[in-house]
Order: structure tokens, then C-alpha cells, then sequence
């Protein structure tokens, strides 16, 4: 029989989350140990660095939305420092017609740009007057059209959720999967009007630290779980666990890992791992309970890095393109990190990122690499307009089945199981992207909470 280490938390999966809740515990004094199914930390996050390119395997950038993103890097730092977006690189642009146009940042802008009709120009003008949505379950799409008009719809919202969730706005429930524009409309009865009071409300200097820049770690984003892993210790997280075997105790919890001949004892387990591999961690939790949430659908992504380590006057000084689904291409949009982020790529170089598949095109995570690089080459020549004669010095094709959870019409319903299970099993924490927001900063924001509720 092993003999149980004692602990008092048990942190199940290695990505930004459970890292957040390891070390914010660590610092507060609880002992924890960290369990991960991979070779190494980080999740989906992953830099490749090869021939001086810096490519994102998966997460490129996040956004500071909530104060606890600058707290965490203040804390790590200087062993971790936030890269911030360059500001003369923050131009988002939209593909219509064969050519990406910048989305309006300015009024002027707004009123001469070809990509919303006349019509809605007019239309939005009016969006303070609109009655308040009674539907708790609209969608995003149905919601922007309404308050905002078709175009809106077509060539800023649908392009902006391919960004964000690979995924269709017509399935995506607003206040599971933007929140914050549902409580706009809810709480103020306008976007506008919303918007303009949030804005002149008084922020505390917490508040503050919420800058909404664009973020990711100097020298690459896994410089971030990796100054994570140093803080927690590398000894307190197990990597490559094959298996997992759970049981509950009188005065917590059991864990047993068959594969490294060790056994904890903790009060506390912390689940951070996709839907999908719940089951299997968690096999006494009843089929009913259990089937609303590992049966949140994720949006598959196929994402190429691709190197140039001279682009000559063909590289793009803006954040990223993306494209809408009625434009009818297969590519969802493009990054272009070596020119918002230093040292990304060769000092004449260019470092870009394409974004294939999603809800629109699912297939694509399958298709083999001499398909994906032709479409690849495509985007280069006519979205880019990049000569022929220039070619990418480097290719690297990344795919992820499990990509972006889709918080579409079963949410509720996954959010009441999670609530049921907590409660029939205490000291059970089911936690992760099945949950509270998809991108980094709300995975940072809920592992802090959730360290903070433990402590």
C-alpha cells in the first residue's frame, strides 16, 4: 500500500488555470501538488522558436480585461514580463471584396468606411433608442442585428467571434459568451448609452490595471507558465500522469497515480481540464450529471505559422485580418505578430499566423499539410498580395482538435451540473474553459478566485 502524502490541494491539469491556482496558493502557504497528462505545462500554450522565428503553437496574444493579468505578471516578475502590443501595429482589419479594409476607429472612419451599408450607418445613430431584448437567450447574431442592423452583423460581429471562438454567431448565447454586451443592453438599454456611462464611471487604481491592451510574455507567451512552474516548483507539479484515480474521503479526498507509484490525501480538488476528459478523471459522477458537460462542442482550429526572414515593403504594419463567413473563404483571419510584438521574427523578417477551420470549416483540422500550405500560399498572393517569386522561409502547421469551447444554447444547463456536482461532492472544484470565459485573462481571473475562495 503507497503511503499518502499529505496536501491541501490537488490541482488536476497544467495550463495558465491550474497554474494561476497553484501558485497563487503556494504563495499564501498551502501545499499543493499539480497533475498534468502532457510532457509539459502550459496547455494549449506553446512557443516554437526556430531560426530566430517565435511561432505560437496555440493562445498568440490575450487582452489585460481584468486586473488580476498586470497582478500576476507584477508578481512574477522580473523572472516574467508582459509584452505589450505595439500601438501603431493596432489596426484590425476586414476582408470584403476582395481586399481588407481597417475597421473604423473614428467617427469619420465609421462614416465612410465600405463596409456596413449607408443604411445601418444611419440606423446605428438611433441604437440609444431601441427597446431592451427580453430574450435571455439570444444570440449574439440575433441581438447585433437588432440593435445594430445587418452589415454590423456581416462585417464586424461575425468576423470578431471568428477571431475570438472560431465559432458562429448565430449559436453563441450573449451572455455566456459576451456578457459584457448582454449587461450593456441589460443594465443601460443601450450599447451606446452603456458604454458611455461605464466610461465616465469612477475606477478604483485596481480597476485601472485592467488597461485592455493587447498582452502576451516577452520572448514568448510560455515564458509564462514556464516562470509559473519555477515560482510553484517543479517538484509540486507531475507530468505525463497516464492515469488518475479519485476517491472521496471522510475529510477530503484520495488520489491515487498508478503510473508514478504515488498517493495524496487533500481537501481540495481543483478540475482544469477540457470537457471532453472529464469522464474518464471522474468516472462516479452520474452519466446524467456528467453528459451536459463533457458535451460542450469545441471548435477545431488549424493554425500555420509562416516565416519570412526578408518580406522586403510587403509586410503589414496592422494587428491582424480577419474574414467573414458570407465572404466565403476558407481562411478565418490572420495574425501578424512580428509586427505588433519584438522580436518575433529576423529584423527584416515577418512572423504571421492563419487561422483555418472552426465552426465554419471543421474538416479542415484533417486535411493533410500539402492541402493546408497550398491554402496557405493562396492567402499569401491574393489576400497579401506577396509576390510569387517571394516565398515563406518557414512553414509550421499546428492542428488542435479541442481548440475554443463553444458557449452556445446547452450553457445553462452545463453551468447547472457544475453547481449540482460542486454541491453533491464538497471539495470538488470543476473548473477550466468549461466555464467563466475562454481567453487567457478570464482563465487568470478564475484561477485567482478560485485560489482566493480555498485560502
Amino acid at each position: 500500500m503507497l503511503d499518502k502524502k499529505e496536501v491541501d490541494v490537488v490541482v488536476i491539469g497544467a495550463g495558465i488555470t491550474g497554474l494561476t491556482v497553484a501558485f497563487q496558493l503556494i504563495r499564501k502557504g498551502l501545499t499543493v501538488v499539480v497533475i498534468e497528462k502532457q510532457d509539459r505545462v502550459g496547455g494549449q500554450i506553446n512557443s516554437i522558436r526556430e531560426s530566430g522565428f517565435i511561432f505560437e503553437s496555440g493562445p498568440n496574444t490575450g487582452v489585460v480585461s481584468h486586473p488580476e493579468v498586470t497582478e500576476l505578471f507584477q508578481a512574477l516578475y522580473p523572472d516574467c514580463k508582459m509584452d505589450v502590443a505595439r500601438e501603431e501595429a493596432k489596426i484590425r482589419l476586414i476582408w470584403k471584396k476582395g481586399k481588407f479594409h481597417a475597421l473604423p476607429a473614428g467617427l469619420v472612419a465609421a462614416v465612410t468606411t465600405p463596409l456596413f451599408s449607408f443604411s445601418d450607418k444611419i440606423r446605428i445613430l438611433f441604437e440609444p433608442f431601441r427597446k431592451k431584448g427580453t430574450n435571455p437567450d439570444e444570440s449574439v447574431g440575433s441581438l447585433a442585428r437588432r440593435r445594430l442592423g445587418k452589415s454590423f452583423v456581416d462585417y464586424a460581429v461575425d468576423p470578431f467571434l471568428s477571431g475570438v471562438y472560431a465559432g458562429d454567431p448565430e449559436r453563441l448565447i450573449t451572455r455566456f459568451a459576451l456578457p459584457k454586451l448582454y449587461n450593456l443592453e441589460q443594465n443601460y438599454g443601450s450599447f451606446i448609452r452603456g458604454a458611455i456611462k461605464k466610461a465616465s464611471e469612477p475606477k478604483s487604481e485596481r480597476d485601472k490595471l485592467a488597461t485592455k491592451q493587447v498582452f502576451s510574455a516577452e520572448g514568448g507567451f510560455d515564458n509564462l507558465p514556464a516562470s509559473l512552474t519555477k515560482a510553484i516548483g517543479s517538484e509540486n507539479i507531475k507530468l505525463s500522469v497516464s492515469d488518475i484515480q479519485l476517491s472521496q474521503a471522510s475529510d477530503g479526498w484520495n488520489v491515487v497515480l498508478p503510473s508514478t507509484n504515488e498517493a495524496y490525501h487533500s481537501r481540495y480538488i481543483v478540475s482544469t481540464i477540457g470537457a471532453y476528459a472529464l469522464p474518464s478523471i471522474f468516472p462516479f459522477i452520474e452519466k446524467e450529471q456528467m453528459d451536459p458537460i463533457s458535451s460542450l462542442h469545441y471548435a477545431p482550429i488549424v493554425q500555420v505559422g509562416v516565416g519570412f526572414n526578408n518580406i522586403g515593403k510587403y509586410g503589414v504594419n496592422a494587428f491582424g485580418g480577419l474574414v467573414p463567413s458570407c465572404e466565403k473563404q476558407k481562411i478565418l483571419g490572420i495574425l501578424f505578430p512580428s509586427a505588433f510584438f519584438s522580436n518575433r521574427s529576423p529584423q527584416d523578417g515577418a512572423t504571421l499566423s492563419f487561422f483555418i477551420g472552426g465552426r465554419r470549416y471543421p474538416e479542415y483540422v484533417n486535411k493533410p499539410d500539402n492541402e493546408i500550405e497550398a491554402l496557405i500560399t493562396h492567402g499569401l498572393h491574393n489576400m497579401l498580395y506577396i509576390p510569387t517569386h517571394i516565398k515563406p522561409d518557414i512553414i509550421k502547421i499546428f492542428r488542435h482538435e479541442y481548440a475554443i469551447p463553444q458557449y452556445e444554447a446547452d450553457s445553462e444547463q452545463r453551468l447547472k451540473s457544475i453547481s449540482q456536482i460542486e454541491q453533491q461532492y464538497p471539495g470538488l472544484i470543476l473548473a477550466g474553459n468549461i466555464r467563466d470565459g475562454i481567453g487567457m485573462a478570464d482563465r487568470i481571473k478564475q484561477g485567482c478566485r478560485i485560489a482566493s475562495s480555498l485560502i
